[in-house]
């Protein structure tokens, strides 16, 4: 995937690592906020644009807001609609009819627009959410929030990285750190695009190991370096060992193991990142994952 650059190429110095997760909730935006916290000369982006919550730790303060119009939907002109019905024949979704146009049903196809005898439809563009350049006690930020049910959310986290791309290049940064999206969608592809590393965070869980192995794949399949961190690795010492295998035999290093520690829901309700938190078990974890990723990058 080719993403296009607002500015000028990167310099080759320029790392960037995105942590992601095959499934939500295994504690992936801990671990970011955690290297924010312990990373020298970096840049932030948090592209896990449909449920974005790193901000609620770092604090950013918003220097520059843009609005995000990332899909199109049809609009009628009543004073040429001659109520022909064509494009209520023709509509898949069934978002419109000779008296009315359903927003949240329209997919901006644009079938309507090419099939009206009288020229009466258009295709509007629509906003579906916003992004930010930010700064942050640990350095600048890249940030977004897509409304509820917006579209074109993998456009949006490409968007996203293109700012922090172009605040590294100004800055004279030599890192970008990536809250990715979970999952394997477009948005999680979007946000590996191009990067140094994938870093996946897992916990031994049936459905954490069966996640995990889709995202590494999916690294795979890209042609990218990955590497896991084990969240709450003693809570299943067996599924623990599973991960332990598949990345044996995939050549990918589990980079660190977190056990379960309450610090890490205190330091959560405490908006502050783990690391500066406290520095228990689940933190020191942290640290010896962040160091042999330091090394690897």
């Amino acid at each position: 995937m080719e993403r296009r650059r607002d500015k000028h190429p990167m310099p080759d110095a320029l790392k960037q690592v995105t942590v992601v997760s095959g499934k939500g909730g295994t504690g992936k935006t801990t671990v970011v906020a955690s290297f924010a916290a312990l990373a020298s000369n970096k840049v932030l982006a948090d592209c896990d644009v449909d449920a974005s919550n790193l901000h609620l730790v770092l604090h950013p303060e918003i220097r520059q807001r843009y609005e995000f119009y990332g899909a199109k939907v049809a609009v009628r002109d009543a004073a040429k609609c001659q109520k022909a019905g064509e494009c209520e024949r023709r509509c898949r979704f069934q978002a419109i009819t000779v008296e009315q146009i359903d927003v949240l049903a329209c997919e901006g196809c644009g079938l309507c627009v090419e099939v009206c005898p009288h020229g009466a439809l258009r295709l509007r563009a629509v906003m579906n959410g916003e992004y930010y350049l930010s700064d942050t006690k640990y350095g600048p930020m890249a940030h977004a929030k897509l409304l509820p049910a917006g579209e074109s959310s993998g456009r949006l986290v490409t968007i996203v990285r293109q700012q922090a791309e172009n605040l590294a290049m100004a800055g004279g940064h030599e890192l970008v750190i990536i809250d990715g999206p979970p999952g394997i969608g477009c948005t999680a592809v979007a946000s590996l695009a191009e990067v140094d590393l994938a870093l996946v965070v897992t916990e031994p869980t049936l459905s954490g190991i069966h996640d995990m192995e889709r995202v590494v794949r999916l690294a795979q399949h890209f042609r990218l370096p990955a590497a896991v961190i084990i969240n709450k690795a003693d809570l299943s010492l067996e599924n623990a060992q599973r991960i332990r295998a598949f990345c044996a035999e995939q050549g990918v290093p589990v980079v660190g193991e977190m056990p379960f520690d309450s610090a890490v829901t205190r330091s959560i309700a405490a908006q502050t990142p783990l690391v500066e938190f406290d520095d228990g078990p689940a933190s020191q974890g942290v640290r010896a994952a962040w160091a042999r990723l330091r090394d690897m990058l």
